[in-house]
């Protein structure tokens, strides 16, 4: 299965609601705390281009925020996608 990296504050419902989709799938979300560290939000911008949380990342794939997790899997794309296929 692959990593899930969410760069993410504490008072998003955006990323608590992509937690709560993820962890559906029994899976476990590292995330990266931009508000408590401004230089990781920095990093967040420079490796996705967007300054808004939450950022996701399963693997090496820019999956993008919550709206983009969820139309991914409502493509029946993120399954494969976390399999690592």
């Amino acid at each position: 299965m692959n990593e899930v990296v969410m760069y993410c504050t504490a008072v998003c419902p955006y990323c608590n609601m992509a937690e709560r989709l993820l962890a559906g799938k029994q899976v476990t979300v590292n995330k990266i705390r931009v508000d408590l560290n401004p230089e990781l939000r920095e990093e967040m911008v420079r490796r996705t281009g967007r300054r808004t949380v939450p950022q996701i990342f399963i693997g090496e794939t820019h999956v993008g925020g919550f709206d983009d997790l969820s139309a991914l899997d409502r493509r029946g794309g993120l399954d494969p996608l976390l399999a690592g296929r």
